[in-house]
């Protein structure tokens, strides 16, 4: 159970900071989850992001739209398909968005050098090993995926992945 109880203290403090900047804003966790995904993945689909995050329609169309009216997110059509939406970060979407992840990839970078040359892939091991069997190429493809330069500013975590 020690192992329980440290992932509870470890999330508490890994979004912490995170938590206080998006009060500011008025936003919560969920605000927080789209703009990391969008940012790690300019022009996602909607329905990708639903099958992502695993959330209702409804729950996701309220936060995109406090994040599309406050100038975060642009919502696309598709090229292909005029009723799909393609999701984008704004200017102000990616500072802000920025601003949370760096909160975050200083704690990891200060972690993974405390735990040493095998900690990083054992981490991401053991992490990869909580997500749900069926799950984890799926989250293995997406975590992978090259994202365009523009959009990862901060380098500090890369050289651990």
């Amino acid at each position: 159970m020690a192992i329980a109880e440290l992932l509870f203290f470890a999330y508490r403090d890994f979004i912490g900071e995170p938590d206080s900047v998006l009060q500011e804003y008025g936003f919560g966790r969920a605000h927080h989850r789209v703009l990391h995904f969008v940012w790690r993945h300019p022009g996602m689909r909607v329905a990708d992001l639903l099958d992502i995050l695993n959330i209702t329609k409804q729950s996701l169309a309220r936060v995109l739209k406090q994040l599309v009216d406050d100038g975060l997110v642009l919502q696309e059509e598709g090229a292909n398909d005029r009723r799909e939406r393609r999701l984008h970060l704004t200017e102000k979407g990616l500072v802000l968005a920025d601003k949370l992840s760096a909160f975050q990839r200083k704690r990891i970078s200060r972690a993974l050098a405390e735990a040493g040359p095998e900690g990083c892939s054992a981490v991401r091991q053991f992490l990869l090993s909580m997500v749900a069997e069926e799950d984890q190429p799926r989250v293995r493809e997406l975590i992978e995926a090259k994202v365009a330069p523009d959009m990862w500013r901060a380098r500090e975590v890369e050289r651990h992945d």
